[in-house]
């Protein structure tokens, strides 16, 4: 499986946050890739970017030039275009072989359109076949296309929450969650699947057709 990581210009992540909430995060990778002023992520995250893409926008001239001095590639964008830069960001590591693609920055941030955005991305066609996923230090974002059938591994208490996405869900059957689903239908816009509790260390999520978003959110921050 070849790992990579993307670092958007969404609500900074810390390396402290992630260590705590999701161990292991950054292991095995093999392609880190900025979009645009995601760049400044990779300082304090300790990872060394291996290409910047990008119109610019969000980071300065200065920054470009830094980057372009420390040997990293660039492909610069302009800023008219069709796709926002983490989708420009996502759509290069596909293009290097990535099948494994985790999205940090992607969430929160001054632009709510932005992390909406960058959630539909999980659901891009390019990435079919491939595993993605949004990272934060408060939550994992997955999408599961039917037919899948996943575990997912966490701490006892996690909260895990079962969105449909672009639709109804159908088939929904769960494992190690407090409030199981036996292939039940997840409707568009009830809040049915959302607060699940994690029983275990594991639980396991299938889905016969549709979309559905899989939001974990770490014990250690539950109310």
């Amino acid at each position: 499986m070849e790992s990579a990581l993307v670092l958007a210009h969404g609500e900074p992540v810390t390396k402290a946050g992630l260590d705590k909430a999701w161990r292991g995060w950054g292991d095995d990778v093999r392609t880190v890739i900025a979009a645009d002023g995601g760049a400044r992520l990779a300082e304090p995250l300790a990872l060394r970017i291996d290409l910047w893409v990008g119109d610019g926008d969000s980071l300065g001239g200065d920054e470009l030039d830094e980057l372009r001095g420390a040997g990293v590639p660039i492909e610069q964008a302009p800023t008219d275009k069709d796709e926002s830069d983490t989708e420009l960001a996502v759509l290069a590591a596909v293009a290097r072989g990535a099948t494994d693609i985790t999205i940090l920055g992607g969430l929160g941030g001054p632009r709510l359109d932005h992390a909406l955005a960058n959630v539909a991305l999980l659901a891009h066609p390019k990435l079919h076949g491939r595993t993605a996923r949004i990272l934060g230090d408060h939550s994992r974002v997955t999408l599961l296309t039917g037919p899948a059938n996943v575990q997912f591994k966490g701490r006892k208490g996690d909260l895990v929450s079962l969105l449909p996405l672009g639709g109804d869900a159908d088939g929904v059957t769960t494992g190690g969650l407090q409030f199981p689903l036996r292939d039940e239908r997840l409707e568009a816009g009830p809040a049915r699947g959302l607060s699940n509790v994690r029983l275990g260390s594991t639980a396991r999520v299938e889905v016969r057709r549709g979309r559905l978003l899989v939001v974990e959110t770490p014990a250690t921050l539950s109310p």
